[in-house]
């Protein structure tokens, strides 16, 4: 009995009569959507915001990375529907929960929205359906907190009757290169059959599966991956602040260093951290070793050291401005970009909002440009995007570029700019060796 309800599943998902269901409709879940739908399934959307919901079954894409063509088309033929009802889980085989796993105020795991979307799934969970959780979090989540939910208030048992794994998301807003489709999937499951049914299910929609033998796996993976990152991050954005003391041009010393062909990877320095992944992820193994007395020194380190990069960008505006005799008190200060990275509309955990909002706690008169984003709102602040770029770059005594968007012409914010904090290295090619231009 046990084969037969695998080999059904397996079945159904090589032949497409599985009904695929993603829960969480964000930048996760929407590119998976469309992926399962280009593979040829049935697709519902499910998620708790009726504007998602709305817009996707009108055919329209509010992610910048996928096409409303694409939805529409899945819309039009009739392989995505969205819904705010869970019961729609009834009617489905497979089931891919990306939903958002963010920090509390406390620095804790915010795990509210997986124990939400589980304690849904529950009420709908049945023999010969596959699920895998897709959220970022620490190792020992899909085991510890989903299994004992589903299976033993359902009375079914995973390997056995439905299958159950952790598959990692690894999106990165804005690349072309690398996508949902072509980025390779790692997927580890409770039981060597739910691994199986698992990666069977993604490999019928996706470039590259990579199984691995257990659900702790993947989810450590994922940590390891980003954790690799913020260290990195952590250490030239210390790398920033030591060459500032000694006069010394950190990008030039990254350059020079990166001409070595073996034994070193080039990281850059930067504003501070963004995104949901990199400033978060590792927290979630810190916290995690907490609990076993293990204290993880260099993420806590890194943590600190990219968390004061704000901080460390506000004292050299004020130091760039001391120099030409005014104070930042009463200063007019642009800040150039508000994403956590270029040509992407997405302020997950930017670095642009701690700097504007300490730039406004020093007293300086603070307006922003973003292509992407007309407007900002954070705690006690809110900011329109300025519409004319080059009359507040004449107008400001200080612009300070934090996100280094493509399409922004930097001969021409040279030329008009009184001065310039250049956080990213952005003014290398259109001002090199300007004494207006000041870098991180």
């Amino acid at each position: 009995m046990t084969n037969s309800i695998k080999d059904q599943l397996i079945q159904q998902l090589k032949d497409r009569t599985a009904v695929i269901a993603v829960v969480g409709l964000g930048y996760v879940g929407l590119p998976l959507v469309v992926v399962f739908g280009n593979a040829g399934y049935r697709v519902i959307g499910i998620d708790v915001d009726q504007r998602k919901v709305d817009s996707l079954n009108k055919g329209i894409s509010y992610i910048q990375d996928v096409h409303t063509a694409d939805v529409k088309r899945l819309v039009d033929t009739g392989q995505l529907t969205a819904t705010t009802d869970f019961s729609a889980l009834r009617d489905v085989q497979a089931v891919s929960i990306c939903v958002p796993t963010p920090l509390k105020k406390t620095g804790d795991p915010d795990l509210s929205f997986i124990i939400n979307a589980t304690d849904e799934l529950v009420k709908y969970v049945h023999p010969g359906m596959v699920v895998t959780l897709e959220s970022t979090t620490y190792p020992g989540t899909t085991r510890e907190l989903i299994l004992p939910r589903l299976g033993e208030c359902c009375g079914i048992t995973a390997g056995e009757d439905f299958f159950l794994a952790f598959s990692p998301e690894r999106v990165d807003p804005g690349r072309k290169d690398w996508t949902t489709y072509n980025t390779p999937k790692v997927v580890g499951g409770i039981t060597p059959n739910c691994s199986e049914v698992a990666a069977v299910w993604y490999q019928q929609a996706l470039e590259t599966v990579v199984p691995v033998t257990s659900a702790e796996v993947a989810e450590m993976a994922k940590l390891l991956e980003n954790t690799f990152r913020m260290i990195n991050i952590g250490l030239v954005n210390e790398l920033a602040m030591i060459c500032n003391r000694l006069g010394v041009d950190v990008w030039e010393v990254i350059e020079a260093a990166g001409t070595k062909p073996f034994g070193f990877m080039k990281f850059t320095p930067g504003p501070g951290l963004g995104g949901h992944c990199i400033p978060i992820d590792p927290l979630y193994l810190s916290w995690k070793m907490k609990s076993l007395n293990y204290n993880t020194r260099f993420i806590e380190l890194a943590s600190e050291i990219n968390t004061n990069m704000p901080r460390f960008v506000v004292t050299r505006v004020q130091d760039a401005l001391n120099e030409q005799g005014k104070a930042l008190k009463g200063s007019r200060v642009l800040v150039l970009g508000a994403s956590y990275k270029p040509d992407i509309d997405d302020l997950r955990e930017s670095p642009a909002l701690d700097v504007i909002g300490l730039l406004m706690a020093k007293g300086g008169l603070v307006e922003y440009h973003d292509p992407y984003i007309p407007s900002l709102k954070h705690d006690t602040w809110q900011l329109q995007s300025v519409p004319d770029l080059k009359r507040a770059v004449q107008a400001a005594d200080c612009v300070v570029i934090v996100t280094n968007h493509s399409q922004y012409d930097y001969g021409m914010i040279h030329e008009h700019a009184k001065l310039i904090l250049d956080t990213r290295n952005a003014m290398s090619k259109a001002a090199k060796g300007s004494p207006k231009v000041v870098k991180l």
